[in-house]
């Protein structure tokens, strides 16, 4: 086994409850310091320590209180959007590797902030894109980078998601991304879909994204849940709901990709990210479960009515690859699975506890977090002048062209380090 990395946690709602679920099943981390702003949060947290029969950690309401600590080596910062990159950027002058949740920047200039933050002080920052390390995701990796999808063309990704009810009451449940809804208009949630796409495009790593379209369809999903709910005497009444029920971007990558995001969490239909790989040899595609390699899936010669014949073309299921290209993260972990979201957060923070250990760089680093996050603004920007092209910082200011090798390990996402299993 190995050493414990001493971690702290700022910002203790909900999500800091998820990633416990990892944090007090896994042998390699220890959990020394929680940090909030308010009394109830700490007390609820130190409460499940003490259920699991775990050292409490110390407790902070101040970030930078915490950070003081010797012994702390990294953070985990599952807080509001508007503020979890600037916490980040503290932890990295304080030395201490920083660990962000998912979500979208306000606005490029928070984005440079944490460029410079880390240039300036050379401390990693991840961002705990968990979808990054989902089997299909990983799979479909592995089958591009051994060349079965042949040259890549383009891409789709979405957040395709049923959360109108709780977006419309948002008063009570007080859910801060709620707020966001309401009151932007953009592609608010696009790591989810766009992490994985983009380590498949080596976005950064001799590709980039060069510019943006996005287009919002009107909004009435939300509007008319409310008044629904006002109707019958609940306190929610009708009021201006930004957010487009369904928003479009489109991105233009250097190397000639291209590649669809949507974003719909208020219309009904079930939960998906819509994935879709394109190459000229092979394509996946998510939501039918299938995938087509030419020259390997099932192809049939037909005779139509005049007696042409014709080709018709067969998807294979996902699982039919699994035997001969499953991601060895996968094929070692799939029956050891701990943690929230089907196993997929552990892998994530392992994949950060592995970076800090041995003090290497994280494996969705600080350029990609930028690049990724950039999205939501980027949108807004789009949306609100008609739907015209906006374009993307390049915030590795030109190293994206011939960058230094990222660290080879077990949890890279941008080769399979096949060597690196089975030890």
């Amino acid at each position: 086994m190995e050493r414990a990395v001493k971690v702290g946690i700022v910002g203790l709602g909900p999500r800091a409850e998820v990633l416990l679920a990892s944090f007090l099943v896994l042998d390699d981390v220890e959990v020394v310091a929680v940090c909030d702003l308010y009394d109830e949060p700490i007390k609820k947290i130190l409460g499940i320590f003490e259920r699991y029969g775990k050292p409490a950690p110390k407790t902070f309401h101040s970030h930078h209180e915490m950070l003081k600590m010797d012994e702390l080596e990294a953070v985990f910062i599952p807080t509001s959007w508007n503020s979890h990159l600037a916490i980040a950027a503290d932890c990295m002058e304080a030395g201490k590797y920083a660990a962000i949740e998912v979500g979208g920047a306000s606005s490029v200039e928070e984005l440079w902030q944490l460029i410079h933050a880390y240039e300036r002080t050379k401390t990693p920052v991840m961002m705990l894109e968990n979808c990054c390390y989902a089997r299909e995701e990983l799979l479909v990796l592995n089958m591009v980078r051994r060349g079965l999808f042949g040259e890549l063309v383009y891409c789709e990704g979405g957040y395709e998601h049923n959360l109108r009810d709780r977006l419309a009451i948002m008063e009570s449940t007080g859910e801060e991304r709620a707020y966001h809804n309401r009151y932007r208009n953009g592609e608010l949630y696009p790591t989810h879909e766009l992490g994985p796409i983009a380590k498949i495009l080596r976005i950064n790593r001799g590709n980039r994204f060069l510019s943006l379209t996005s287009t919002a369809s009107k909004s009435v999903s939300v509007p008319a849940k409310r008044r629904e709910l006002a109707a019958k005497g609940e306190p929610y009444a009708d009021v201006p709901f930004n957010q487009g029920d369904v928003i479009t971007t489109v991105i233009k990558c250097a190397g000639g990709e291209t590649i669809t995001l949507t974003h719909s969490i208020s219309l009904p239909r079930p939960y998906s990210r819509n994935g879709r790989v394109q190459g000229t040899k092979g394509i996946w595609l998510e939501d039918i479960n299938g995938i087509y390699i030419e020259g390997m899936s099932r192809d049939e010669t037909k005779i139509d009515p005049a007696g042409n014949p014709y080709e018709t073309h067969h998807w294979d299921k996902v699982e039919d690859y699994y035997d001969k290209y499953d991601h060895p993260i996968w094929a070692e972990y799939k029956n050891n699975r701990v943690g929230g979201h089907d196993g997929i957060d552990s892998l994530a923070i392992r994949a950060f506890l592995h970076a800090v250990r041995n003090h290497e760089n994280t494996p969705i680093d600080v350029y990609d977090v930028a690049a990724w996050m950039a999205v939501t603004c980027l949108s807004e920007q789009s949306i609100a002048t008609g739907s015209m092209p906006v374009a993307f910082p390049d915030f590795t200011n030109g190293k994206w062209i011939r960058r230094e090798p990222a660290p080879r390990n077990r949890w890279s996402l941008d080769e399979v380090c096949e060597e690196c299993f089975g030890k």
